[in-house]
């Protein structure tokens, strides 16, 4: 029979945020463990992390109804530049942090019109943007299509490389003492009482801890053991991405470009991210000619020059959307059972403001203001407040 271990903090799921939640808690000095399914870095395919694009853009993606969401998404951007300098020094690893600004572009009258609407609407809430017309527009990015009417341009969305984010936050969470536990799948998580007791694992092992952080994504709400009342309401949905190789000595674009139902991220390595569908699928990740068509279709419209372009890379991801495409953060009914999931999109853009609430609710005792409208308790039926969720804008995070 296989021993109990002691662990005092397990973490379920070894993506941006649970490692983020790992790293903060390790360098408190905290003794915790993260448990990951797969291996960190290509391997963890269609986990969210390493196949989202990296986009930080809270601004250009402001919608109305929106406020309380961007808020907490506006906090965690403004905290990005720091998170990524001090893992950059932590790690050794250049995250990729660009700063180049958002473009959002129009190619006909009625993609203009719906656009100056967004314009206005945001303007309204003060974030700094710059209307531009069609000409202006190709002066900065000169392979857009001519047919450009008019942009939006956002400087500050920015973006980073999320997977060198990935290597470099596992990188240092071990430096700072955090124990990673890879390939290893949760079969049980082990209540007793209304108190988390710990975990069972594929080995036959249980390890035991006082805190269990569910950070595991799309899967989160189908792990055993999870008493009803304490499952978070998480799917799976899924995106489809293509990378193309942009010219060595002439990059087509600089900033991060967003069209009809498409985006394109330019990366120092000379790749161009184009993305993503959103599908209903479930756990469905198989690359689909009609997903693959309809953005290859929509980039070329926006930037006919990648007709030639070589074809370097085809993937999907599942993106953890919760009921209300809000992050599930905070407490559960059960004792020592904490939610860090349903991140939908935004997983990347929330990793600091994730990791920094989390690691002070366990080390504190103390829910952060910031996190408290997003709890699980906002799902249950004697308590039907909402917080104002994320828009369906194709992305993967």
């Amino acid at each position: 029979m296989a021993v109990a271990q002691q662990h005092p903090v397990l973490i379920i799921g070894g993506g941006i945020i649970g490692l983020s939640i790992g790293w903060r808690l390790a360098q408190a000095g905290q003794a915790v463990t993260v448990l990951e399914r797969s291996e960190v870095g290509p391997a963890m395919l269609p986990a969210a992390t390493w196949a989202s694009a990296g986009m930080l853009a809270p601004y250009i993606e402001a919608e109305p109804g929106e406020e309380r969401l961007f808020s907490l998404l506006r906090e965690s951007h403004a905290r990005w530049a720091d998170f990524s300098q001090e893992l950059m020094e932590s790690s050794g690893i250049d995250t990729g942090y660009r700063t180049e600004g958002t473009l959002v572009v129009a190619l006909d009258r009625d993609q203009a019109e719906r656009l100056h609407h967004q314009y206005t609407f945001q303007r309204r809430l003060g974030i700094e943007l710059e209307w531009i017309a069609g000409p202006v527009a190709r002066q900065r990015e000169p392979h857009l299509a001519c047919n450009v009417l008019a942009a939006i341009y956002s400087p500050l969305d920015h973006q980073v490389d999320n997977r060198k984010v990935l290597i470099a936050l596992r990188t240092a969470f071990l430096a700072a003492g955090g124990i990673l536990r890879e390939r290893t799948t949760v079969t049980e998580i082990l209540v007793d009482r209304n108190q988390v007791r710990g975990v069972k694992i594929t080995s036959g092992e249980t390890l035991l801890a006082q805190t269990v952080v569910i950070a595991a994504g799309a899967w989160s709400a189908g792990l055993p053991g999870i008493p009803r009342e304490a499952r978070p309401p998480v799917r799976p949905v899924k995106g489809q991405m293509i990378a193309i190789a942009m010219p060595e000595d002439a990059p087509l674009v600089r900033h991060v470009i967003w069209g009809r139902d498409v985006y394109l991220v330019p990366r120092r390595d000379g790749r161009l991210l184009i993305g993503a569908t959103v599908e209903e699928r479930g756990f469905d990740s198989h690359l689909t000619a009609g997903g693959i068509y309809a953005l290859l279709r929509r980039a070329w419209e926006i930037l006919p020059s990648i007709d030639e372009a070589p074809v370097v890379e085809l993937w999907t991801g599942l993106r953890p959307g919760s009921r209300d495409d809000a992050p599930i953060l905070g407490r559960t009914p059960v004792e020592g059972l904490i939610l860090a999931t349903g991140h939908y999109r935004n997983g990347i853009l929330l990793a600091p403001i994730t990791a920094d609430a989390i690691a002070e609710l366990i080390l504190t005792g103390e829910t952060p203001a910031l996190i408290r409208p997003f709890g699980l308790e906002r799902f249950h039926p004697t308590n039907p407040r909402q917080v104002s969720g994320a828009s369906s804008e194709d992305q993967l995070g």
